[in-house]
């Protein structure tokens, strides 16, 4: 058995908070570089250029690239030989709200009737999933609502199949038009159920931008998506070309035979992702 202090999370949080406000990962600066390579109209190029300065400045000043810096979604895997000395839940929480204040970023949440600010940016939303081993990892995912509130979740009959599955995420990627800052990464969840869909569409964003999962027709399911939706011409911030999206990410769980759920987790073209395993 492996014990780990929750004053160590709450520095790992913390830290990972801070950092991915400012810096962005390798995997979403290549993704940019690559769609400003191959972008032909002028005026999306120009403006990927301008996102990536953008990128630039916020990681050389150390200031955020964004200036919505999300609410905080921390995925925590857990090994079963470690022992939390301490309470967990609170040590992740504390972690968000010293990493918010410490790095000077704008606190967003409120209460969802009064709308009064909670004044730390906590509670942040927490997955905890237990694995085998002796480790503990943190992802930390801050989802800036320009793009989370263009994502949906949608209960189709089996016999859409996957015909219905490519329409329903092209549709409601197109819809959202240049509300959640396109080029974005698509996250999908398929199976499951109601709550496990979305769930697994938001995990999928994890995932370094571009890498297809390793079923073969569930990858190709992703490059056919991919393409619909940058065929249909929306573009970077909707001024037309051809990147409205830099990646389609689909997870799977098995659902009921009488069930076909499919979620959409939209994520911006400011992708800040961390992770760190103690």
């Amino acid at each position: 058995m492996r014990e780990i202090n929750c004053l160590k999370i709450t520095e790992a949080v913390k830290e990972l908070v801070i950092t991915a406000a400012r810096d962005l990962e390798p995997d979403i600066l290549d993704a940019l570089f690559a769609a400003r390579d191959r972008e032909k109209s002028p005026l999306a190029k120009d403006v990927v250029e301008i996102l990536l300065a953008n990128a630039n400045i916020a990681s050389r000043d150390q200031i955020p690239v964004c200036q919505d810096t999300g609410i905080a979604v921390v995925f925590v895997e857990i090994g079963q030989d470690v022992h939390v000395t301490g309470n967990l839940q609170g040590a992740i929480q504390e972690g968000v709200r010293a990493g918010y204040d410490e790095g000077y970023l704008r606190k967003s949440v409120c209460d969802p009737l009064t709308r009064k600010n909670t004044g730390t940016n906590t509670p942040a939303v927490v997955h905890v999933e237990i694995s085998t081993g002796d480790h503990l990892r943190l992802a930390f995912l801050p989802k800036g609502c320009g793009s989370e509130n263009m994502s949906g979740l949608a209960m189709l009959p089996p016999s859409a199949g996957t015909e219905g599955i490519v329409r329903y995420v092209v549709d409601q990627v197109l819809a959202a038009g240049s509300n959640p800052c396109p080029p974005v990464i698509v996250g999908v969840g398929i199976g499951g159920t109601f709550e496990q869909a979305p769930l697994l569409a938001k995990k999928s964003l994890l995932r370094p931008v571009g890498d297809h999962s390793a079923r073969k027709d569930v990858a190709e399911l992703e490059q056919r998506i991919l393409a619909e939706i940058n065929q249909a011409g929306q573009g970077v911030h909707g001024l037309g070309g051809s990147n409205t999206a830099l990646a389609v990410h689909i997870e799977l769980f098995p659902s009921h035979i009488a069930s076909l759920p499919v979620a959409v987790n939209i994520q911006c073209h400011a992708h800040r992702h961390k992770e760190t395993t103690l």
